[in-house]
């Protein structure tokens, strides 16, 4: 356990299908991060890589021993792989980049410098992305500047991978589906400092984007779970509450005015107001109903991921000398006793 102490800095990259990229990005982060003159561990995560990639991350594994590799057993998706390397890190700061180098390395001394300053969140803005405007840019902004309002956390790019991050943010948020994007977010709402600063971003030279305009589906899906994570975890009958009986409120004005009609004039409701008769019969159903199953179904998932710590990834096998120390220290543990 002294070795992890000891570790300043812990770097979790998440890779998948990256085999051309990972040995020079391997090489300039280990430059910079020598240069900074303090401990530091490079934790890597195959995320289920269907080419070489865990090959070349276990060669250079093996002659590393700052180097920490994790397989999982699939593709679970960048939220799963960063949450097991947070898991996984020892360092007191914890640094996230992407493993397509478009990230500079050279850039974590000044992500370093901001942290310094007293915040608990540095993240990145990729302020000149070298990336086709129509698929990726425009709908970029737009999902960033929806989830700055939702979120009132003012960032340019939540997208960006490259951030820095105090151990003790990022250990117990709770992460699933895309969340990992919305950590700033989270964190702030638990009272941590947040700011941002301009890094460089540079065209991809190998391997394949694993990003389209899908994903911007669905990370303006997650904001749905954002804006009631920040808002309303702790009270959400203020939110469906009020879907709730907003739509209670017209049903039940239809289902006077028609029972108005009926004991004042003996209408024939089905006969002359049947469709609005059924409309607001739907109406008060859909406000007991739909809105209840979406509270239970919020407090279910919280519960599943929290309360119980359900992880959100499988592990098939973890490379690491300082695993392999600990397992030594157990078995000699165990060998004393006996």
């Amino acid at each position: 356990m002294a070795e992890a102490e000891a570790i300043r800095y812990s770097v979790v990259v998440p890779f998948f299908n990256e085999q051309e990229n990972i040995p020079p990005l391997y090489v300039k982060l280990t430059e910079a991060m020598e240069a900074l003159g303090e401990p530091y561990e490079l934790v890597f995560v195959d995320d289920g890589s269907r080419d070489q990639s865990f090959k070349v991350l276990t060669q250079i594994q093996e002659n590393d021993g700052r180097v920490h590799v994790i397989r999982l057993r699939r593709n679970f998706g960048q939220t799963a792989a960063l949450k097991a390397g947070f898991d996984f890190a020892g360092g007191e700061i914890v640094l996230t980049m992407d493993g397509d180098l478009q990230d500079d390395p050279e850039d974590i001394p000044s992500v370093l410098a901001k942290l310094r300053e007293g915040y608990d969140i540095v993240s990145g803005w990729r302020r000149d992305r070298k990336e086709p405007w129509l698929t990726r840019r425009i709908p970029s902004m737009t999902a960033n500047w929806i989830m700055a309002k939702v979120s009132r956390v003012p960032l340019h790019d939540f997208g960006a991978t490259f951030k820095a991050y105090r151990r003790e943010i990022i250990q117990d948020l709770p992460l699933y589906g895309e969340l990992h994007r919305f950590i700033p977010a989270l964190a702030s709402w638990q009272g941590a400092s947040v700011t941002e600063i301009v890094i460089r971003n540079h065209p991809r030279k190998a391997g394949k984007s694993k990003y389209g305009i899908g994903r911007t589906i669905r990370v303006m899906l997650d904001l749905f779970t954002i804006k009631f994570l920040l808002d309303y975890s702790t009270k959400p009958l203020q939110f469906f509450g009020l879907f709730g009986l907003l739509s209670l409120g017209i049903g039940g004005v239809i289902n006077l005015f028609l029972l108005y009609k009926k004991l004042l004039y003996r209408t024939h409701l089905m006969v002359e107001h049947g469709p609005l008769m059924l409309l607001g019969i739907a109406l008060v159903i859909a406000g007991i109903q739909f809105l209840s199953l979406g509270l239970v179904g919020e407090l279910v998932a919280r519960t599943y991921y929290e309360s119980q710590k359900k992880p959100i990834y499988a592990v098939r096998e973890v490379r690491s000398r300082r695993a392999q120390s600990e397992a030594a220290d157990v078995r000699d543990a165990d060998s004393s006793k006996q």
